[in-house]
């Protein structure tokens, strides 16, 4: 059976970040990449704000060099995911792909958060082409434009006025006709003279008349059934996110949403010897850079652990 001092669920920024840190660490970890290898950042474009690039890096080719940069330093990264894990016990059993089983002594969890879309073909095929879900990301690129946000909560209305600040115009789109969101946030949005409202409404397409880019995007009225274009820039979705978390229900402590709840600041999680990472355990900020600063956390709390159970 394959033995590990250090097992890498995830291959985004924390995921990769660890294994760098473990790597150089002499920890030979393996770092499994999972079903969305290098995370939600191949689907953005450029990335503009990852200290240490002044002209911006596409997401795709900064995943790639962390992947190598891990690699350079002896972790392995294999393709794959992982279908059980078993914390009952150390070491730890990790069940994979083609009934591989390997058991470790730390786990650093780094499976970060999945958006919720709206589950459109054309939004799949713009998605980092207009399409959006993460405006502290993208915003700056729709200064002087105007912008769609979709949801109701207050995180598309956090969305919506972070957009304000370079957008001409954010519309928000909600299928009811009043909102989640907490009132303090209601009221700061119904305030801005930027935002717009349409109410019972979703978008039933996103349209880009053939040029790679968003131009508009069609809505249904709920109640009515009538159609409308709506000529925009940019679409932002901001109907939640859901933690990938599923395979450690009863396992690991989790807050209400799901995510894992760590300790003291740090990654420790309920279990001795398993940590998380980026954001799995991070509803609050979900920045490339934070997922990154917690993957170099994690795999230095792993590093002191195994030293403090060393035999």
């Amino acid at each position: 059976m394959d033995q590990r001092k250090v097992f890498i669920m995830g291959s985004g920024p924390a995921g990769l970040t660890a294994a760098v840190y473990a790597a150089r660490g002499n920890l030979n970890p393996l770092v499994v990449e999972g079903h969305e290898a290098g995370g939600q950042l191949m689907l953005t474009t450029m990335v503009e704000n990852f200290p240490g690039f002044r002209d911006g890096i596409m997401g795709p080719q900064l995943m790639d060099d962390m992947r190598e940069q891990a690699k350079r330093f002896g972790a392995e990264i294999i393709q794959g995911a992982v279908t059980k894990v078993d914390l009952s016990g150390r070491p730890f059993n990790i069940h994979m792909d083609e009934n591989r089983v390997v058991q470790t002594d730390t786990l650093i969890i780094a499976t970060g958060a999945s958006a919720r879309l709206l589950g459109l073909e054309s939004e799949r095929k713009l998605m980092g082409h207009g399409v959006s879900t993460c405006a502290t990301c993208d915003g700056f690129f729709y200064r002087g434009k105007e912008v769609v946000v979709v949801g109701g909560g207050d995180s598309a209305l956090e969305e919506g006025m972070f957009l304000t600040k370079y957008a001409t115009r954010v519309t928000l789109v909600h299928r009811r006709d009043s909102l989640r969101a907490s009132k303090v946030m209601q009221d700061r949005a119904f305030k801005n003279e930027k935002i717009k409202f349409i109410w019972d409404s979703t978008v039933s397409e996103v349209l880009d008349v053939k040029d790679g880019e968003v131009k508009a995007v069609q809505l249904k009225n709920l109640k009515s059934g009538e159609e409308s274009v709506l000529n925009c820039d940019g679409l932002f979705v901001a109907i939640g996110h859901d933690p990938n978390t599923a395979l450690f229900k009863g396992q690991l402590e989790m807050d209400p949403a799901g995510y894992i709840v760590t300790r003291n600041g740090g990654t420790r999680t309920s279990v001795e010897g398993a940590f998380a990472a980026g954001d799995v355990q991070d509803h609050v900020y979900r920045q490339a850079i934070t997922a990154a600063g917690s993957g170099c956390m994690a795999a230095i709390d792993a590093e002191h652990f195994l030293n403090a159970h060393s035999s």
